[in-house]
This record gives C-alpha cells, sequence and structure tokens, in this order.
C-alpha cells in the first residue's frame, strides 16, 4: 500500500476547517482565566462464577482506580488533562489531555490527546462495563492528534478529526496477562507482539510475529437530533495498521450507525458497528487476530465482526437521605465475528446506577460468552473464542467519589 503523507493530512484539514470556519465570525465570549482541579477514587467488591467453581477467593475488594483532572482557560485556550493510576493492574497513564480553542460559533478545535468520534459518545453504554464495541477500540478511545467539532447547520453535530498514532502508553510491565508493547492505556488499540493465522482447512491458528501498530487514522461523525429527545447519526474510521518490519501499511476501517432515544424517564442506546482491522504479519501474511491492549495487558481480537448493541435505563428520582436518582438498566452487544472458524461473543449487564451527591455506585450482574474480562482465563474470547461457551457471571459494585 502506498505510504500516506503527514503534510497531506494536515493540508486536507486545513481545507476543511478553512471551508467551515469561515461561514461563521461570531466570537464567543471570553471565558475567565483559571483551572479547577479535581479527581477521583472508585472501589471494586467483586464476587465471580466463571468457569471453574467458586472458591473463597472468588469474593473480594479491589482499589479500582484513582484518578487527577486539570481543566481550566488561560488567555483563550482550554486545558483539560486527566492522568489515571490502577493499583490492581499496576499501571498508570494518561486518560486524555488536549487543549482548545474556540475559533468562532461554528468551529471548535482539540489538539492532543482527546476522545475520538465516534459512534455513541460520550459511552454507548450505561452500566460500568461499557459495551462490546469499548474492547475492540471502537467505544470511548482516545488518540493523539486533531479534532474538530463543527456546529454549521441547526440540530446537526459534526466531528472531523485526524489522529497521528494512540495514545501515549504508561508502564505495561506489571500487567496481570503482559505480552508486549503498548498496552500501558486506557482504550484499546492495536498493539505489536503477536498475530493469529487460520490455517485453511483445520480452523487451527497459528501465532504469528506482527510489528503493528495504528497510524494515520481519520475518523467523521455525524450526529443529527430529529428532535430535543431522539438523536441519529453515523460514523466512519479509516486509517492504517503499520507493520515496522515490512514497513508497509494496510488499511483499517469501521462504520457505526447510532440512535439515542429520551421517552420520558427512559433512555435507549442501539448501535450497529461494522469494522475491518487490516494487518499484516512480519512474514507477510494477512492476520485474522491482531492483538490489542489496555490496563496492562493484551489480548487477541478477530480482524473482523459486526457488532450489534442495545441498552435501555429508565432513571426513578427519589429523596432517601443522600440519594437521589436511581437507573436500572440493562446493556446487550453480540459480536458476531466474520470468520467462519470463530465464535462469537456475547456481553449482557443488568444492573442499576445509584446516585448520592458526588459518589456514584454501579451495582452489575454481567455476564459474558466469550467476553475477554468474565473468563478464569484473562483476555479469550474475542479471537478464536471457544465453542458452546457457558454464560460466565460476576458481581460487580463499583463506588466512586468524584470530585
Amino acid at each position: 500500500m502506498k505510504k500516506m503523507n503527514i503534510v497531506q493530512f494536515l493540508g486536507i484539514f486545513l481545507i476543511l476547517f478553512t471551508a467551515f470556519s469561515s461561514s461563521a465570525v461570531a466570537q464567543e465570549e471570553e471565558k475567565k482565566d483559571g483551572f479547577k482541579i479535581g479527581g477521583a477514587v472508585r472501589y471494586n467488591i467483586i464476587s465471580t462464577d466463571y468457569e471453574s467453581d467458586p472458591t473463597t477467593l472468588s469474593t473480594s475488594a479491589t482499589w479500582d482506580t484513582w484518578r487527577l483532572n486539570v481543566d481550566g482557560t488561560m488567555k483563550g485556550l482550554d486545558l483539560s488533562f486527566e492522568y489515571r493510576f490502577y493499583p490492581t493492574f499496576a499501571t498508570h497513564f494518561m486518560h486524555h489531555g488536549w487543549i482548545g480553542y474556540n475559533f468562532n460559533d461554528v468551529a471548535y478545535m482539540k489538539l492532543g490527546v482527546s476522545q475520538v468520534p465516534f459512534g455513541i459518545t460520550k459511552f454507548a453504554s450505561h452500566s460500568w462495563w461499557f459495551q462490546g464495541p469499548y474492547y475492540v477500540g471502537l467505544e470511548d478511545d482516545y488518540d493523539m492528534g486533531i479534532k474538530f467539532d463543527l456546529n454549521f447547520v441547526e440540530n446537526l453535530d459534526l466531528a472531523v478529526a485526524y489522529y497521528r498514532q494512540a495514545e501515549p502508553q504508561g508502564p505495561a510491565s506489571g500487567g496481570v496477562n503482559w505480552t508486549g508493547p503498548g498496552a500501558g492505556r486506557y482504550s484499546y488499540d492495536i498493539t505489536p507482539g503477536s498475530g493469529g493465522v487460520v490455517n485453511d482447512g483445520t480452523g487451527m491458528v497459528d501465532t504469528v510475529t506482527a510489528s503493528i501498530r495504528e497510524l494515520n487514522q481519520f475518523n467523521v461523525r455525524a450526529a443529527y437530533h430529529i428532535t430535543e429527545d431522539i438523536e441519529i447519526g453515523a460514523s466512519g474510521q479509516f486509517g492504517q495498521t503499520y507493520n515496522s518490519t515490512l514497513d508497509d501499511s494496510e488499511m483499517s476501517m469501521a462504520i457505526a450507525g447510532h440512535v439515542v432515544a429520551n421517552f420520558g424517564n427512559f433512555n435507549f442506546k442501539g448501535e450497529f458497528v461494522n469494522y475491518n482491522y487490516g494487518a499484516k504479519s512480519d512474514t507477510d501474511q494477512d492476520l485474522d487476530i491482531v492483538q490489542m491492549g489496555a490496563y496492562g495487558s493484551s489480548y487477541n481480537v478477530a480482524t473482523e465482526a459486526n457488532m450489534y448493541v442495545a441498552g435501555l435505563a429508565y432513571s426513578i428520582p427519589v429523596e432517601w437521605g443522600p440519594i437521589t436518582n436511581i437507573q436500572p438498566y440493562v446493556d446487550f452487544t453480540l459480536i458476531d465475528k466474520a470468520n467462519e472458524d470463530f465464535y462469537d461473543t456475547q456481553h449482557l449487564v443488568p444492573g442499576f446506577l445509584i446516585t448520592a451527591g458526588s459518589i456514584y455506585t454501579y451495582v452489575d450482574y454481567a455476564m459474558g460468552k466469550n467476553q475477554p474480562w468474565l473468563t478464569d482465563s484473562f483476555g479469550l474470547g474475542l479471537g478464536q473464542g471457544v465453542e458452546d461457551p457457558e454464560w460466565n457471571k460476576r458481581f460487580n459494585i463499583n463506588i466512586g467519589y468524584y470530585f
């Protein structure tokens, strides 16, 4: 594949930006200078029931994360930065960090590590567990580049972005299942290390070396508000999977359609995603499996699949001491892998969110088939998977204090 020139990419973005921003000249009122420091501390209470019989240690409590946030404005430039620490996984990393500038009423720029505009934002999920797209890098993903939020048509939110590479990584050598560099991060990205190739006629997967990573990614997302309560949208993502051994790249893509709707106290989120992570091994073989990593650990992911995502929640205002709202929900994802030798992934999470001032508590009963985090063998499931898996289950309470 012909190599892409970063200068050409930036030139295209400057042309697009000039065209969009010239349509409006009204400037937003100047924001007051100042910064705020915040953060969060979260804990998990866990009880698992996976393939093996539960033991005394199947129920435990862990320190989920603590984080620091800095947000503010100085001389017309915005700054948003967040750094997270995960003691359980012996890793820490940047969540996001960008400089923002409001050119006019039409265009707002974010330069640095920002959320990739794809699918339902900010989250496609209601639960603490996210939905299936998160585990393949297509929900609440963050990368390094430049992004423009554009509002030049009434009721239409448009975002275009160019990401040179994945976000900076933190340490990963202390991870639970560390298998290569690039896994010390918040959101899942393709990492160098290994890949998989299916043997024709046998269905067996050979592990091969794959010195691959993500480069030069374009994103476009459009969301139209039919009414104040109904949003429909479409997204496209196109980039490269670069192999440093071959010094060559394969095209990688993903598309999505989504709807978010509020009906009284109900909230519905629905999404369809198709992705194809084209990639080559170091010996120039087409990969059927790529390695992706986050939280200090890596696992296998099928290179092509369709995802069907749906979630429903109901908000119940209450006045129970500090508790002001309870939101029951159920989230579901089916990942239908394109390779006929692979087995599908299912992800089902009923639960409820309790809001009490600055404390948010997620009570989830997470269930999964070939779900990489819901298993005694961490990381299995999104690659080839296993035939006829049982529902693995985890009761999880996440308590977070945000300040």
